[in-house]
């Protein structure tokens, strides 16, 4: 009788970032056909633990064992070597080049040229196999989304990978083309490879996996047969230690206006042009705002908040139209911001926490007068929000970037709340974040809708939109692509509208 050896088995790793134990003693093993999910809080070690089996970090301690085999993984360059592929978050592509230059990079050539026929016949392979295709002439800055992904996947299997790990693939897809991944993963396991599949969406995490093994501390604490048995809240007690509760989102009646945008047009070039966006949102209403990203949201959150000038158009805060349209003056007509890119556009890593948790009002008589700081003011401020919002951290004084992803949102959230917006824009507000630090913000964007202040929601999450949205509108290449209330929205007419298709296409 012949056993088959596992495709990987990892024993004993162990990794330490000064006094800090991202991992300790972890094993893991996936056996051919296996798809298996990795749960786990925010800095709960899944990607480190991934990034040890890829070469990008070194364990301390432990062994690595490939089909069997002992592993000495340096570098990215040996994971591929032994099989091994990884798809990352944010994508590893070359935005001006083709295709198939993408594909070829790193590749052999022949006689000193590209070998195109090599890779269309690989890619006929890949094609049969799983359904993945490509046109090679394309250039990789027209590509979706989902594209580039699908491009990542490709390049990863063309370098012989048998196991192939993804870290968070759908936080970008529209649910078209999360479907078209969870079809192509289910054809890797029938062809006995395997996939690890990494993510916060647990529905998702139960479609597509077989087994899932649950990490907290740095340490595998649960391992789940993926059964019909299986529940959501099954698996997000075993990651939180408690239960998970949603917030309940109350009947509400929109009230006056008090964000409107008629017109709104910007230039293109390196951005997509926003092209006559109008929108009106009401006191005591979220309104969401869909699309792939790319699209157009993060332009039009760049105007609302002041920071980008629109060609034409007007916007109206609380009744009052505003003749300039700057970060200055939307803040003083009560809009709260909570930008998309935390860590570089929302908070500066380098500085202390209470200079984060300060900066947009610095200005403020409280903090500093004639240009002179009120430390012991900023820092008995910063101690207050940590304790209201629960800013898990050593103190006002800690370098901002020591923070877990689940802290940095709570920083921007308590730094916004604190100045009672009348409006907040939350651009990707849970993006990264475990099931209880997204729970967290929900609980407190639908605190603001209560108490009659309205919310723009943009989101790529459509589970995150229909649980808070009273509106969508979608958004696709810089114009709205549909709007209609929540009771009309499902998630195959809004992703179709994502991908810009209309009923009248």
């Amino acid at each position: 009788m012949t056993t088959t050896a596992p495709l990987l088995q990892m024993r004993g790793i162990c990794k330490y970032f000064g006094s800090v134990r991202a991992n300790e003693e972890v094993d893991l093993t996936v056996t051919p056909g296996e798809i298996i999910g990795l749960l786990g809080e925010n800095g709960a070690g899944k990607t480190t633990l991934m990034n040890v089996l890829f070469g990008v970090y070194t364990a301390d301690a432990g062994q690595i064992d490939i089909a069997g085999t002992p592993a000495t993984i340096r570098n990215a360059a040996d994971a591929l070597h032994l099989g091994v592929g990884m798809v990352h978050q944010h994508f590893h592509l070359v935005s001006h080049h083709s295709v198939m230059e993408n594909l070829l990079v790193g590749q052999p050539g022949r006689w000193g040229q590209l070998d195109r026929p090599y890779i269309e016949q690989r890619l006929q392979e890949i094609r049969s196999r799983f359904g993945l295709e490509m046109n090679l002439d394309d250039q990789v800055r027209d590509l979706s989304i989902g594209q580039q992904q699908r491009l990542e996947i490709i390049k990863a299997l063309l370098r012989g990978a048998r196991l192939l790990i993804l870290d968070e693939p759908t936080a970008s897809l529209t649910p078209q083309e999360a479907d078209g991944l969870f079809d192509a993963l289910r054809a890797m396991a029938a062809q006995q490879m395997g996939v690890i599949f990494i993510s916060h969406k647990l529905h998702e995490i139960r479609a597509v996996t077989t087994r899932v093994v649950i990490m907290r501390y740095g340490r595998v604490t649960a391992t789940v047969v993926n059964d019909d048995s299986t529940t959501n809240r099954q698996l997000a007690e075993l990651m939180c230690e408690h239960e998970i509760v949603a917030p309940v989102k109350a009947s509400s009646t929109p009230g006056r206006e008090l964000l409107r945008l008629v017109g709104i047009c910007t230039a293109g070039g390196l951005r997509p042009a926003l092209q006559d966006i109008d929108l009106q949102v009401h006191a005591g209403e979220i309104l969401g705002v869909a699309g792939v990203s790319g699209n157009g949201q993060t332009e039009l959150a760049d105007v609302m908040s002041g920071m980008l000038t629109p060609l034409s158009g007007q916007m109206w805060l609380d009744g009052q139209v505003l003749r300039k349209i700057t970060p200055r003056q939307v803040q003083r007509q009560g809009l709260g911001r909570i930008p998309e890119d935390r860590m570089h556009t929302g908070l500066i890593t380098t500085l202390p926490l209470s200079s984060c948790m300060v900066l947009p009002r610095i200005h403020e008589h409280r903090f500093s007068r004639f240009g002179v700081l009120n430390r012991k003011a900023i820092r008995q401020f910063t101690k207050e929000q940590m304790q209201a919002f629960d800013v898990r951290a050593s103190g006002p004084d800690v370098r901002t970037g020591t923070l877990s992803g689940g802290n940095l949102q709570k920083v921007l959230l308590a730094r916004e709340l604190a100045w009672d917006p009348t409006v907040l824009l939350a651009a990707q507000p849970t993006r990264g974040l475990d099931i209880a630090a997204a729970q967290f913000v929900h609980e407190h964007l639908l605190r603001l809708r209560t108490e009659g202040k309205a919310v723009v929601l943009i989101s790529e999450d459509l589970e995150e939109l229909f649980a808070l949205s009273d509106r969508i509108v979608v958004m696709y290449e810089g114009v709205i692509n549909g709007r209609m209330p929540i009771a009309e929205a499902t998630v195959q007419n809004v992703g179709l509208l994502m991908a810009g298709i209309t009923e009248a296409a």
